[in-house]
């Protein structure tokens, strides 16, 4: 469980930095195409690609930052009428359960990024489209990894309680 926690630790830090870095590349990127075209009616003909492909990035990596803190969309109607080892282990099943999904969804989008690279789209410049496009199965594999830190952590959990029953 250590290294889990402490693989996601670095994950978190290396999200955060890439995030802040693109964020903040975005807004002066973005500011810059509003005064192009506001005061010398020219732009960067790619500009808006670019920006559209980024916030792509912006959304996956804030989506796994979101898993890592339990943040993202949940429904736990069933779990407010449950006992606390009741809601562990419910929430261990979904856990387990986004990971599965997540996995899915990363093979889903690997194929997908296969198809592009074979097909030979490009954004602008001639740059591959797949090289934006990887943050897909990326982001889903990184959150099926902190899907499964949360389900790691639910069953120490559940050991835990298991033990303070019998000791």
């Amino acid at each position: 469980m250590k290294i889990l926690n402490t693989i996601d630790k670095w994950l978190e830090r290396a999200e955060t930095t890439v995030l802040v870095a693109l964020l903040g590349f975005m807004v002066v990127f973005a500011t810059l195409q509003v005064v192009l075209r506001n005061i010398f009616d020219e732009g960067i003909l790619w500009g808006d690609i670019l920006l559209r492909h980024l916030v792509l990035w912006v959304g996956f990596i804030g989506a796994s930052l979101a898993t890592k803190e339990s943040k993202h969309i949940n429904l736990d109607l069933f779990n407010r009428f449950l006992s606390d080892r009741g809601k562990q282990i419910s929430f261990l099943i979904t856990n387990l359960f986004s990971v599965f999904i997540c996995i899915l969804l990363t093979q889903a989008a690997w194929t997908f990024i296969q198809d592009e690279k074979m097909v030979g789209t490009t954004l602008f410049a001639d740059v591959p489209a797949w090289y934006f496009q990887i943050i897909i199965p990326t982001g889903f594999l990184l959150m099926a990894f902190r899907f499964l830190v949360h389900a790691a952590a639910n069953v120490a959990d559940l050991a835990a309680k298991k033990g303070d029953e019998r000791g």
